[in-house]
């Protein structure tokens, strides 16, 4: 099991960015982590004719660097406090999102923002980049709403599993949260029609030689609604943080997601500790 020595931070021009670098911050801290930052927003639109007529290097003279700078300003400050190694990233003007998945390779762990589609900034992450990160690089993100405050993230945690490779590698990144966690539920699903046999292996049994000791909610099948149904269930335990697999699969940078994982990226309002 991999410890938690590299995190990754996205950053945009939002007021949750201030809440995602508190957490990240804390995060890298209590791991002895160092912490790396990147400033992802939106892309510019740039008009048809302007596309298609003006150099790149001019293009680039529209861009707004001080969304860039402002969250810049941001981070030199939490990294002036010190107590956390941190170094920021810049994106050499290339493409944020693809420079961003590259630097992502060299992570333990992604701290990521969720899409908030009432965003007044240009600047803010564009909706979809959560989804292709995830994908693209393969590597475990905490996903933080773009509302409220985390600091107990992990004191009540609630797993989706469903005995896919995606779910099995949520829980393996989630390891140092369950173990500290002060209770652990399961939701599980099975497919009806998968073969069993005698004196199989489960969730519950993985998890108690990690020293976790989980509550169960089966389903025989799981619910059409799969992604509401889990979010129901972290209310209706005081879930503080979701650990669960993502699915889909990317193609020229159209992603088909599942719609558990979709339903859940868009309507979460508690970290989502995710893997694919």
């Amino acid at each position: 099991m991999t410890a938690i020595r590299s995190v990754l931070l996205h950053l945009d021009d939002l007021p949750s960015s201030a809440v995602r670098l508190g957490f990240a911050r804390a995060l890298a801290h209590r791991h002895e982590a160092t912490l790396c930052a990147m400033f992802v927003g939106a892309p510019p639109q740039w008009p048809l004719q302007m596309a298609f007529t003006e150099s790149p290097a001019t293009l680039m003279q529209h861009v707004d660097w001080a969304a860039s700078d402002r969250t810049k300003s941001l981070f030199d400050t939490a990294s002036a406090a010190g107590g956390v190694t941190m170094q920021w990233l810049d994106n050499d003007n290339a493409d944020a999102v693809e420079v961003f998945s590259r630097q992502a390779l060299y992570a333990d762990l992604l701290v990521l923002g969720q899409h908030d589609p009432g965003a007044a900034s240009a600047s803010a992450v564009a909706a979809g980049f959560v989804e292709s990160v995830l994908i693209d690089t393969d590597k475990p993100a905490l996903v933080l709403p773009f509302e409220g405050e985390f600091q107990t993230a992990g004191n009540d945690v609630l797993i989706g599993w469903n005995a896919t490779p995606q779910s099995a590698r949520a829980v393996t990144a989630a390891m140092p949260w369950l173990r500290r966690a002060r209770r652990v539920h399961v939701l599980e699903t099975s497919d009806p029609a998968a073969p069993h046999c005698a004196g199989e292996l489960d969730i519950a049994q993985y998890l108690l030689l990690h020293g976790v000791v989980p509550t169960l909610h089966r389903q025989p099948a799981p619910p059409p609604d799969a992604g509401d149904f889990m979010l129901s269930l972290a209310t209706e335990v005081g879930a503080d943080l979701l650990v669960m697999g993502c699915y889909g699969h990317s193609r020229a940078r159209e992603l088909m997601l599942g719609g558990a994982s979709r339903t859940v990226l868009r309507a979460t309002t508690i970290p989502v500790l995710m893997a694919h």
